[in-house]
């Protein structure tokens, strides 16, 4: 497995953090982030999610929003969405025939009995989402390394 592409609503708080996290533990592996809707096109994360972040030694300075598109099927091994509202949004875009998996990343997390990757912009839990998006990429690293990463 060479690249990951995580994907939340916006992309202004899940789905970049967890590509900023999970690039740290496997810088091996190219990663991505975008969102179902364009609502945010071209802009940096939601401020509250960054500072969480960087209180913890997350950098997402350099992340931009950008919109989920049917070509990130063919760019991307894999594809982690943050809730089963994404997964049916991404999946309706899947060009025929195509056969990269799209899974949730909630369930990789040990510890978290989630289905979803619950969306601090409406929570306002930031530092409750970046707990379970860290121990998420933990179980996603074991996936990939499973996989011969």
């Amino acid at each position: 497995m060479e690249s990951v592409l995580f994907v939340c609503l916006g992309n202004i708080c899940r789905s970049p953090a967890a590509e900023a996290i999970f690039r740290e533990s496997c810088p091996n592996i190219q990663c991505d982030s975008a969102g179902t809707a364009g609502y945010h096109v071209g802009s940096p994360p939601y401020p509250e999610m960054p500072k969480a972040a960087r209180a913890r030694g997350i950098d997402m300075s350099d992340l931009r929003a950008r919109q989920f598109c049917a070509e990130d099927f063919r760019n991307f091994d894999l594809i982690v969405v943050m809730d089963q509202d994404n997964q049916e949004n991404v999946e309706s875009l899947r060009p025929a025939g195509d056969r990269t998996p799209v899974v949730l990343f909630a369930p990789m997390a040990a510890g978290f009995d989630v289905e979803a990757v619950p969306d601090p912009y409406y929570t306002r839990d930031f530092d409750g989402c970046l707990d379970l998006l860290e121990s998420a990429a933990q179980g996603l690293k074991r996936y990939v390394t499973q996989a011969g990463v």
